[in-house]
């Protein structure tokens, strides 16, 4: 295990150091925005610009990695995201910063694409499941760790842009002086959508529900922590908990969908979902540790149904299509993504705080209404046609990470 991991150190650390200061970001600049004066629209317009960059990533950035190679392109996307970062307190204005997060988008897309089709390539069959989950407790941990660090470095000034941007251009050094052999061609397949709601109507549609609610919430909640009166710091622990709430839940509800219907799951979340997104509603915990409570709750029981769902997903996928079908259900994912923050942003400008919660209750009920209609209109799979789960093919953060790579040329 150590020397598959010790194979992979400069890819992780790159992973380690850009999402530092991608979840960095993340926490402030909504923060920064709402002391700006930005509107809540304009803040949530700001949040969905990300999800487009992405989507326009997820299906361009094959082509641009192709063109340049692994390397010339990892170094290129990760210093125009640098240069991003530091565009925002030249350029204060809400348009501006709709453009520098699309780009931003658009480079992370790259990055992870890269990152995973390397990690493919250095794995094999016998330790790909393990480096992969490592690979997504590394990304995970250090988007935390990014979000919470604004508590040492306030909002007040440029200094937590410019750290930011230290963090992403840290990153090109461990992949710029690696020896590892750079991967083959990364695969370059099709977004049929019409496909994908055939084989599985459930996942197409989960993926997109999930993506429109997880995005609100991801995006957003910093500022739903201000408006119920937490401070900056607090905000800042508040975002990060929704993180690690989506960490906890995904093991246990994804071995859960191994055992029975995966849309009984999805359901059962689902409810799950929206019980707590009601209650936070209707409560409005103002209470530091009870809305840090809260939040994991939801992060527990939301985030896991992307996973459970893609799962489901390649329960009815061929194998040659198992690359397709990952990469189109993330493209889904990315869409839903880009209309939750706008729409939360319009409810809680309506109704005040609250209003990001009566979003994600919102989304639940239709997540639960479709998925009722799916179980009466097609049988459980049988037991052995099922594929085990594994978060590390299952997780919303890339493109090109397949749950048997081996197929993805068949």
């Amino acid at each position: 295990m150590f020397k598959a991991l010790a194979s992979i150190s400069a890819l992780l650390a790159s992973v380690a150091l850009l999402l530092v200061g991608h979840g960095l970001q993340g926490t402030l600049l909504p923060l920064a925005a709402q002391q700006a004066a930005f509107s809540d629209l304009a803040i949530g317009l700001i949040s969905s610009a990300y999800f487009v960059g992405m989507v326009a990533g997820c299906l361009a950035g094959p082509f641009v990695i192709r063109r340049a190679g692994h390397v010339r392109a990892f170094a290129a996307l990760v210093s125009l995201m640098s240069a991003a970062v530091l565009l925002h307190p030249v350029y204060v204005d809400p348009v501006a910063w709709f453009v520098i997060r699309v780009i931003s988008g658009f480079c992370l897309a790259g990055f992870y694409m890269i990152v995973e089709s390397w990690l493919n390539e250095a794995a094999d069959n016998r330790n790909r499941g393990m480096i992969m989950s490592f690979y997504i407790v590394v990304l995970y941990a250090a988007m935390m760790v990014g979000q919470i660090s604004i508590s040492f470095v306030g909002i007040e000034s440029f200094v937590p842009f410019i750290l930011a941007s230290v963090m992403v251009s840290l990153a090109v050094i461990p992949v710029s002086l690696t020896t590892s052999t750079q991967p083959a061609p990364i695969t370059i397949v099709r977004f049929r959508p019409v496909k994908l709601y055939q084989t599985s109507p459930a996942a197409f549609v989960g993926c997109f529900l999930v993506g429109l609610a997880s995005s609100a919430v991801w995006t957003l909640a910093p500022i739903y922590g201000t408006q119920i009166g937490l401070t900056t710091t607090e905000a800042a622990y508040y975002a990060a908990a929704f993180i690690g709430g989506g960490v906890i839940g995904q093991w246990p509800f994804g071995r859960l969908s191994d055992r029975m219907d995966r849309r009984h799951v999805l359901l059962g979340l689902a409810l799950a979902t929206l019980a707590i997104a009601g209650a936070i509603a209707l409560l409005e915990p103002r209470a530091p540790w009870m809305a840090t409570v809260c939040v994991v709750g939801v992060g527990a029981v939301l985030q896991p149904a992307y996973s459970v769902a893609v799962a489901h997903a390649f329960d009815h996928a061929k194998a040659s299509d198992y690359v397709e079908t990952s990469s189109g259900l993330l493209l889904s994912y990315g869409i839903g993504s880009i209309i939750g923050p706008t729409g939360a942003s319009i409810a809680m400008q309506t109704v005040g705080p609250s209003g990001l919660y009566l979003l994600v209750g919102a989304v639940q009920l239709l997540t639960i209404a479709f998925v009722l209609t799916r179980l009466f209109a097609r049988a459980t799979p049988a037991q052995d046609m099922k594929r085990d789960f594994g978060p590390e093919a299952t997780s919303p953060v890339g493109a090109v990470i397949s749950p048997e790579p081996g197929h993805a040329a068949d």
